[in-house]
């Protein structure tokens, strides 16, 4: 199964070989610029233009949990391996850390000088690699909301 989002703010979820479209998502107001299965494979995240980050639930077929905190569009995505976080790059210049389970940001990281591209959870760790806009990349410790 292959996952996708686009300018059409919808994501799919495609079955291969055959390319067939298993399911589709709508529900952002403006493109969808990320998206990525929970480790589980019952749930996924999606980033848009519309400032939000979006929480599915693949057996109810529709969005169980909208994150709102960003001012800018959100550019990237991405899950923690255990399933209880989720990370947003925003071009708005900073990246955040939500609590899925309590439903809000724990964390926002501040220190690009540029809209944040893409966000990364290290595998197993609580490690976040952030890219941006201003040239950089950035290590963050999510426990303590510092660059390493």
């Amino acid at each position: 199964i292959v996952l996708t989002g686009g300018d059409d703010r919808l994501w799919k979820t495609w079955g291969f070989p055959d390319g067939n479209i298993l399911l589709t998502g709508e529900g952002h107001t403006d493109w969808l610029s990320g998206c990525c299965f929970r480790p589980s494979g019952t749930q996924l995240v999606t980033s848009s233009g519309d400032t939000t980050v979006r929480i599915w639930d693949l057996s109810r077929r529709g969005c169980i949990l909208t994150l709102r905190g960003h001012s800018r569009a959100v550019r990237g995505c991405s899950w923690h391996s255990c399933g209880d976080f989720v990370a947003s790059a925003s071009m708005d210049g900073t990246s955040k850390i939500w609590d899925v389970n309590s439903e809000r940001c724990r964390y926002t990281l501040r220190g690009h000088e540029d809209s944040v591209n893409s966000i990364e959870f290290l595998p197993f760790s609580s490690t976040v690699l952030t890219s941006s806009a201003d040239r950089t990349l950035s290590l963050w410790d999510v426990r303590t909301v510092s660059r390493l």
